[in-house]
Formats: C-alpha cells, structure tokens, sequence
C-alpha cells in the first residue's frame, strides 16, 4: 500500500531526507520515531505528494506521489501536526466543504460527517465555530476531516498532540479500529507508549536517514540481547541460594533477598528447568516472569549509538578539512 525507494529531500545545501526506504502492507500500522529536525514531516510531506522528493520515488496504492499525485492524495487520509482549521466556520459546514473537495455526494458525505461525529464525541459541538474548540476538540476534527472520504492509507502525524487522556484514548481505539479495516497507517509520534501500543512495526529515524526497523520484539533483542527473567522465592529463603541452582541454565545477572534475574535465549525450553531443579531442592517458587523491557530502552540506546558515530564522523570530517589547511598552508 505504501512505498518508498532511496526517497531524498534537500533544501539548498541542507538534506533533509536521505535515500529512504520503507514498505507498509495493508492494514499495518507503521510508528515513524525521531529527534526533532530528523525528517519525518518532511517524509508524511512526500508520502502525500505534498512535497516533490528531490530523488527517489514513492508510490501509494499503487499511485506515484509525483506522477499521479492527484490520484495519490484521493487514496490518503492526512492528519498534520498543526491543522489549519478554518476557525470561522461550524464542525458541520467545514466538514461538508472538505467532502465536497473529495468529490464526494453531499448526501453520503453529511451520513459520513455524522458518523464521525459521534465517533469522537463531538456531535452535540456539531453546530459551533471551529474557534470555540479546545485543542483537543479540534485535533479530534482535524482527524474527522482526514477520514471523510475513508481512505485507504493514513498519515497521522502527531495525532494525539494536546489531547487530555479520555480524548487521546478515544483517538487511540479509533486508530485500532482502523488498522482492523486493512487500512495502512503510517504515525508520528513523540509518545513511545502510544507507538508502542498501537504499532506493528517501528522505524527510527535520524538525520533524515532510517536508521532502525521492525517489530518491538526484533529490535528489542538487537539491542538488548535476550530476554531477561525474574524468579521470586518465598521469603523465608535467600535468593542466593537459588544462583548455583542456576548454573549452566541461564546467566544470572542480578540476586537480591528474594529475586533472581538471569538472561536466556529460549525462556520456553529454560524456565520449566529452573523450575522444577528447584522445587527438587525445596525451594519454593512464588513468581516466575519476564522483566519488560520498553520501546523507550530500545529508542534512547538506538539514538545515542547513531548521535555518538555522527559526532565520531564529523569529528573526524574537521580534523581532515584541519589537517589539508595545514599542508597547504605548510606548502604555500
């Protein structure tokens, strides 16, 4: 539903996205996670053919951004950071007009309008001025306004921005809703909870460049090894004694009064053994389970690797440039 191949943007001298690919398959959900300034409105911007890509292609449903672009943008439903509504007009009236520039029958569109409506809580507003809303009523209709025509693909960028909790919820299970209809979604955001929830894959993005891609659990166990679990015993037993119990099972990474923690590759064939070595040695087991580890861990740690090499490569980019201005200067 969604591709792109070695997509390029520059400004000037500036490159603001560089030689990225991705694929999203029907009714996959797609988190696209970065810094600020590290590309991704300016790849919703492309993938909308929005923005001509300065090389590389893309194609959405089929369409090119670039030579179907007005096909293109028919098949995508765009929610941008900062909307633009047009504050003077009413919920109904505004919604109407966008239907109408969808070439959609006004009947079907005002059916459409309503559904929508009382989707997100908003019917009973239906009636009042757009610049009477509170931010998150009118992100809530901005995202009304991207679904009226009830496109295939999606581009939410930010959609929960400056939403209190019930309203970004609601927006949340809508979203779920819709990767349940095989709509192919593509989200921005800066809440990892949000993207971890809602997201079939992550691709992390840095310096205009993808840097990292796939689902939670793959990345998870690039960066942070195996999984790593936690046996309780009863507390009138040391966890050290369960450590040599341990041996040649699995890694022990961590022993306190009660808690054990050790790292193993395959939990599912480990963990039985564990179990029962110690129960055979009479100690008690009140919890065995799986330390989480979050997309957070996995963000940040994949972000400082990519922050040290840039700052490693420019580092040495200016003691090169320093080092030819020296021989020449010593030549001259």
């Amino acid at each position: 539903m969604i591709e792109a191949h070695e997509l390029c943007k520059r400004f000037g001298a500036f490159q603001a996205v560089r030689d990225l690919t991705l694929t999203i398959r029907p009714g996959e959900l797609l988190a696209l996670l970065g810094p600020n300034g590290a590309g991704k409105t300016t790849t919703v911007r492309m993938l909308g053919a929005i923005l001509k890509p300065t090389s590389g292609w893309a194609r959405v449903n089929g369409y090119d951004v670039v030579r179907d672009a007005q096909a293109a943008r028919s098949n995508i439903g765009l929610l941008t950071e900062y909307p633009g509504l047009y504050s003077r007009m009413r919920a109904v009236e505004y919604l109407d007009f966008f239907g109408a520039l969808q070439h959609m029958h006004p009947v079907d569109a005002r059916m459409r309008v309503e559904k929508l409506l009382k989707q997100f809580d908003l019917w009973e507003a239906r009636d009042k001025r757009l610049d009477s809303y509170s931010k998150g009523m009118r992100q809530k209709i901005a995202l009304v306004r991207a679904l009226i025509h009830d496109p295939p693909v999606l581009f939410l960028d930010e959609p929960t921005t400056a939403m209190d909790p019930q309203s970004a919820r609601v927006v949340r299970d809508a979203i779920g809703e819709l990767r349940a209809t095989e709509r192919s979604i593509l989200l921005t955001t800066h809440n990892l909870a949000e993207a971890e929830a809602l997201a079939d894959r992550i691709a992390i993005i840095c310096g205009g460049r993808i840097i990292a891609e796939g689902a939670l659990e793959q990345l998870t166990r690039q960066l942070l090894g195996d999984p790593v679990w936690e046996v309780r015993v009863a507390p009138s037993h040391q966890a050290a004694a369960v450590v040599p119990l341990l041996d040649g099972l699995a890694h022990v990474e961590y022993v306190d009064a009660t808690v054990s923690r050790y790292r193993c590759a395959e939990p599912h064939l480990v963990n039985p053994r564990i179990v029962r070595r110690l129960l055979d040695h009479h100690l008690p087991v009140v919890a065995i389970t799986e330390v989480q580890r979050s997309l957070e861990d996995v963000y940040l740690r994949i972000v400082a690797e990519q922050e040290a090499l840039d700052s490693e490569h420019h580092a040495r980019a200016a003691a090169s440039t320093s080092g030819a201005r020296r021989e020449a200067e010593g030549v001259a």
